[in-house]
């Protein structure tokens, strides 16, 4: 199967049966985003869930989170994932984004990457998500979904993949596309025993076509 013919097959299948995937993590504005973003790092979106609005309650807006103290958000956060880090990067972040970008999340990579606490993974989200820009977030299961259907080739690193991805996936359908992929690494393709008889792509993975020789 050619790789352009595996990329169209997965996306349609994906548009009509997922055609409004979106973002599991709950949020009502961009900062609130970022914020949940930058907390699921290595984090369940479930936990994220369950952290933010306690914390969202504390610090509503950019420049309530600039003037915390980080012991106090780290109280508020320590139920995730590297809390002591990520509530000084949160504290940090909401300063920077006040001061630099008077307390607007900004819409290129390359601004968003010079906010503390957030990486390309977490700067393709927000540009994905808030501003529907054609950014692929690369993270766990976008990583490992991607190479284990064949959709990219020898991606060593989340940059290769993502470009692999970018270069294959219509620009119109890249931000949900994230998405998809996501979404289908969380319940489907997940990590250890893959639940291949439940998935609805199966005819077009390059792992599912090796296990059945």
């Amino acid at each position: 199967m050619l790789r352009n013919e595996r990329f169209a097959g997965v996306l349609k299948y994906f548009e009509i049966h997922f055609p409004e995937a979106e973002t599991e993590l709950c949020y009502n504005n961009a900062y609130e985003l970022l914020v949940a973003v930058i907390l699921s790092a290595q984090c369940t979106d479930k936990r994220v869930n369950l952290t933010t609005p306690s914390l969202f309650k504390a610090y509503p807006t950019a420049v309530d989170l600039m003037d915390a103290q980080v012991d106090d958000v780290f109280a508020l956060i320590k139920s995730i994932s590297y809390p002591n880090n990520k509530a000084k990067h949160l504290v940090a972040m909401a300063n920077r984004l006040v001061k630099v970008y008077n307390g607007i999340v900004p819409n290129t990579i390359e601004a968003l990457v010079t906010l503390p606490g957030v990486g390309r993974k977490t700067a393709n989200v927000i540009a994905s998500v808030v501003y529907n820009l054609p950014s692929m977030a690369v993270d766990t299961h976008v990583f490992r979904v991607s190479a284990r259907i064949g959709l990219t080739v020898k991606a060593n690193t989340p940059l290769t993949a993502e470009r692999q991805l970018v270069k294959y996936i219509p620009e119109s359908k890249i931000h949900i596309a994230h998405h998809w992929l996501i979404l289908h690494g969380r319940y489907v393709c997940v990590a250890r025993n893959p639940k291949c008889n439940e998935c609805g792509i199966s005819s077009f993975c390059k792992y599912y076509s090796a296990i059945k020789k």
